[in-house]
């Protein structure tokens, strides 16, 4: 195996395991995938066989905290459903709306949720108990239909949109709303593989191993997750925050 594909490997694990415990995996994946593949491929290719890797990792993770700590399935069925048809429709008027306008907006909101997040000290520490009630299960599918449309048409900040919205919407700890969110993101990711898939917009010599090292990736993010608890979780969003932040900037510094 020459070097290029043991990098990307590399980046696919460490996407993996970082979009498992905290999201923006695809921070790392991205990047890798557009300085290994060949200049030709074209970008829908790339996107594609990105998510293919990406959706064997979050599913792993999702697996994985589903068999650790109880989640309200009642609320993430109807929500993932319906996450799943308006990451579809997104992914399908992706040429009809003008996707430039969506990083400054996405650029403030991420400000906006880190400075929350930040003064906010004891959000998303406490484990909730109550059931959720009927308006607030309107309100997460609202939230899943808007976040899976943005997921479908443009889609960096997905994972830690949804957490940010478990958070403080439906007050779950970050462990919880972390693992609400990798069964969401399944969905939208699933979304998205139906239209890259039989659009023939995947490399499978690539996605495949790419997908078993993000499988590997989430499995041990997941782990990671659940042993650090909720407290570590805040930090590690907080981190990725940043991140994405700083790559917003860049781009629109960048034109």
């Amino acid at each position: 195996m020459d070097i290029p594909f043991l990098l990307l490997l590399a980046a696919g694990f460490l996407a993996g395991l970082m979009d498992a415990a905290v999201g923006g995996g695809g921070l790392l994946q991205l990047p890798a995938l557009f300085g290994v593949l060949p200049a030709a491929t074209p970008v829908p290719t790339v996107l594609g066989t990105n998510k293919l890797g990406s959706f064997a990792g979050t599913f792993t993770a999702a697996t994985q905290f589903a068999r650790r700590m109880p989640l309200p399935w009642k609320m993430l069925l109807p929500v993932g459903a319906l996450a799943f048809a308006a990451s579809f429709a997104g992914a399908k008027m992706v040429a009809y709306v003008p996707v430039q306008y969506m990083k400054p907006a996405m650029l403030a909101i991420m400000v906006a949720m880190f400075a929350y997040t930040f003064w906010r000290k004891d959000l998303g520490q406490t484990a909730r108990t109550a059931a959720l009630t009927r308006r607030e299960t309107a309100l997460g599918m609202a939230f899943g239909a808007a976040i899976g449309f943005y997921d479908g048409i443009f889609g960096p900040g997905t994972g830690s949109l949804l957490a940010f919205v478990f958070v403080r919407f439906f007050a779950y700890d970050f462990l919880t709303a972390t693992a609400c969110a990798k069964v969401i993101n399944l969905m939208t990711n699933l979304a998205a593989l139906s239209f890259f898939v039989p659009g023939g917009h995947v490399l499978w010599q690539w996605a495949l191993p790419l997908a078993a090292a993000n499988l590997l990736g989430g499995f041990c993010g997941a782990r990671l997750a659940v042993l650090g608890g909720s407290r570590w979780l805040r930090y590690g969003f907080m981190a990725l925050l940043c991140l994405l932040i700083g790559n917003f900037a860049r781009q629109l510094w960048l034109g």
